[in-house]
């Protein structure tokens, strides 16, 4: 129940960032057509990919519920990595890559401004800092209110996204105002090679993370420590040989252990000791849903 109501206040957040994004895109791209302005049109293909991004979170919150199944018996719950990747790749393509694209398009045909479509252009911006900063405000509150949100790959994509659109916004307005005073594109366009750069650098993060919890990442040193400190303290184990963790979801843990009892159990005993220590390590640790003992006489490395 508590995984279902942190869901649900994410999927409130990322549906208040959808919804502000696809506004502020078509806003940005009206605006940056009618100035011509490249870092306008920048951060139009960064709401784009942002709007992009949240659908796909949305459907990763739906997604990695579903319960365990033949086919995948530890559960869906890696189907949040593989999303918040996908959302990584929209970042870095439609993104980073329209943002290059746009400043050395700049700096080769040196577009002439319009004041008009770029006081205009501006307005479009100072609104979109307003949307982009209440956004990023909720979602922040939603991480310091959730003990495990910094866990959470769309609660994490979502402020990446919100902090990379404020800063772009704050970008694409200096370049526009010192286009317009200088009169020289240079500006412009180096703001938006800067955007571009800065959501490949977002993207980059973001990619890696998830790839990492896609390959299968260990629980927190800490925690491990505290497992096996558990297990050596079962007075039935003479050794844990060896512990291996791995993630499988934000409420979801494989912990194998390869144990060496004491002598003397017969199979009855040993069958009975494993559900215990099994019993004690969830309720310790109930994210740890997955307990495998593996039973040797391997000695101590």
């Amino acid at each position: 129940m508590k995984r279902n109501h942190s869901d649900g206040k994410t999927r409130v957040t990322v549906l208040l960032a959808l919804a502000a994004n696809l506004v502020i895109a078509v806003a940005k791209a009206v605006g940056g057509l009618a100035a011509g302005s490249p870092a306008l049109l920048s951060e139009a293909a960064h709401s784009v990919a942002d709007s992009v991004n949240e659908v796909f979170l949305l459907v990763a919150l739906r997604r990695s519920h579903r319960p365990p199944d033949a086919h995948h018996p530890f559960g869906y719950g890696k189907e949040r990595y593989f999303w918040a990747l996908l959302a990584a790749v929209g970042i870095f393509v439609m993104g980073g890559c329209f943002s290059f694209y746009q400043g050395v398009h700049a700096l080769a045909t040196d577009p002439q401004e319009s004041r008009a479509g770029y006081t205009a252009g501006l307005a479009v911006l100072v609104v979109a800092l307003l949307a982009e900063g209440s956004s990023l405000i909720r979602a922040l509150h939603q991480l310091r209110k959730e003990k495990d949100g910094a866990r959470d790959p769309a609660l994490r994509t979502v402020i990446a996204e919100d902090s990379t659109a404020v800063l772009g916004v704050v970008l694409a307005m200096a370049g526009m105002v010192l286009h317009l005073v200088t009169g020289n594109v240079v500006w412009e366009a180096a703001a938006s090679l800067t955007i571009g750069l800065l959501l490949v650098y977002v993207a980059y993060r973001l990619g890696r993370e998830a790839r990492d919890r896609l390959i299968g990442e260990a629980v927190e040193p800490e925690l491990c420590d505290r497992i096996r400190e558990l297990l050596d303290d079962q007075p039935e184990i003479h050794n844990v040989a060896a512990l291996l963790t791995m993630r499988l979801g934000l409420d979801s843990t494989l912990v194998a252990a390869r144990v060496d009892l004491a002598p003397g159990f017969d199979s009855e005993e040993v069958e009975l000791i494993c559900v215990r220590i099994k019993r004690s390590v969830r309720a310790a640790w109930p994210q740890a849903d997955q307990v495998f003992l593996d039973i040797t006489e391997a000695p101590a490395d």
